[in-house]
């Protein structure tokens, strides 16, 4: 622990930092940081990363309160070790910690079984029967095929006036029968 954690020195460093800031800081975290990772340690069981989270913004807020640096060393201890425990009671209540689940193996991600668009297409192949063989073959060749007014006109041999007629009774045909099948949107 003879180390300063580098985002600790970048927050400080962002005010002007004189060289006896530098040192004051050093000397803090050499005195205070072992015993209060040990105590988060104790009370959180995690070793990990979170732990020196929570001693560095406990030094942070204690840099930020010059009056607690200028207390007896076991004074500002306690001030600190109580600043952990309520970072950690914090963390511990947050919406984040709440709703994560750390797991050892990522779940499986659901694949699409396509059983939608198998119902979605019989319904249609069967609302598309009940509509006239006219009307269903302006549809299809537009809405299936990608044709546009002038193709279908031109592949059927009909007038474009036409094709739009038998597209909009044929559409609305196609409407009641899926009605009349369940299909309420």
């Amino acid at each position: 622990m003879n180390r300063r954690p580098s985002c600790l020195v970048l927050i400080v460093r962002r005010r002007s930092v004189t060289e006896e800031d530098d040192e004051r800081l050093t000397a803090l975290y050499e005195l205070h940081a072992g015993p209060i990772r040990r105590y988060v340690v104790s009370i959180t069981g995690n070793r990990g990363g979170s732990a020196d989270d929570v001693v560095q913004e406990t030094l942070l807020r204690a840099w930020r309160t010059p009056r607690i640096l200028e207390q007896d060393p076991s004074t500002s201890r306690a001030w600190m070790i109580t600043v952990a425990r309520h970072i950690v009671i914090d963390e511990a209540r947050s919406a984040r910690r709440r709703h994560e689940n750390p797991v050892a193996e990522l779940p499986e991600r659901a694949s699409d079984d396509h059983t939608d668009r198998l119902f979605d297409a019989l319904l249609i192949q069967d609302a598309l029967a009940a509509v006239s063989p006219e009307h269903r073959e302006v549809v299809i060749a537009a809405y299936y095929r990608g044709r546009s007014v002038r193709e279908v006109a031109q592949e059927l041999g009909i007038a474009e006036g036409t094709v739009k007629s038998r597209m909009h009774y044929g559409l609305r045909a196609l409407r009641l029968a899926l009605q009349e099948r369940g299909v309420t949107r």
